[in-house]
């Protein structure tokens, strides 16, 4: 371990091997920092918490602090976050509270760049970028590769699908399909967010039908019901699509178009 001497690292944490902790950060109670991982000068991080292996903390990130939320009364909540994920300079990450299920939950090989911001019970997947300052919400979900542009607000409750591209500066108050670029004040739907999704390896016969599945759902005269009974009479079976209609069917408040 290499623990700057201005450091102040609980006795109540565990800290894994070859961690290494700089000047003027502190570490606090209940605090489990697996191996490999990097924590620049002037963080702060509260327990309880957990931290995977690898993953890197620039200057003045704030993680584990009690939630934003005036519902909280001091319960123990927590933050769980997994492997190789990059937090940028002045990140906060909250813990959960006993309402929202008392856990925060990051998975791994994260980006989020400077100023972004995780609420209380929030679950974010695999793989997802946070642009600079993007905002979620309490109780946000975030599923895996999905992308957050910055500047961007996410209302609490909502989701924002696989591979998700919420553009910057938006203002997303519904669930943000998959697959799909999500942009505006208030967000609207503008189709499958084509080169993102070749970027990922996704096929070119794999993005035609997600086209034409989008054009169902976005430019034809059918509501949301009808559109995604054609969807899955002409395209189910196809995994893709079917989450996308699971994804839309599960949906708590609607779906943005």
């Amino acid at each position: 371990m290499k623990i700057h001497p201005t450091a102040i690292v609980s006795p109540r944490s565990e800290i894994g091997r070859d961690v290494e902790i700089g000047p003027y950060t502190i570490i606090g109670d209940h605090v489990i920092i697996h191996d490999n991982v990097r924590i620049a000068s002037h963080c702060v991080i509260e327990g309880p918490t957990e931290i995977g292996e690898g993953c890197q903390f620039f200057p003045y990130v704030s993680a584990g602090q009690i939630p934003q939320d005036l519902k909280f009364k001091g319960e123990e909540t927590r933050l769980i976050i997994g492997k190789r994920n990059v937090f940028r300079e002045f990140v906060t990450l909250n813990r959960g509270t006993a309402g929202g299920g008392g856990v925060t939950v990051i998975g791994d090989d994260s980006f989020f760049m400077a100023q972004a911001h995780v609420a209380h019970d929030c679950i974010i997947g695999n793989r997802v970028i946070m642009a600079n300052a993007a905002t979620l919400a309490g109780h946000v979900t975030i599923e895996d590769d999905a992308t957050i542009g910055a500047y961007s607000g996410i209302h609490q409750f909502c989701r924002a699908g696989r591979y998700a591209f919420v553009g910057g500066y938006s203002v997303v108050v519904k669930d943000a399909l998959p697959y799909a670029r999500t942009v505006g004040n208030h967000a609207k739907c503008y189709g499958p967010n084509t080169l993102g999704l070749r970027r990922k390896g996704f096929s070119d016969e794999l993005i035609k039908q997600i086209h034409h599945a989008f054009r169902l759902l976005l430019t034809s005269k059918l509501n949301t019901t009808q559109a995604v009974e054609v969807i899955r009479k002409e395209l189910g079976g196809i995994p893709e699509i079917d989450y996308l209609i699971e994804f839309i069917e599960t949906s708590q408040r609607g779906v943005i178009k």
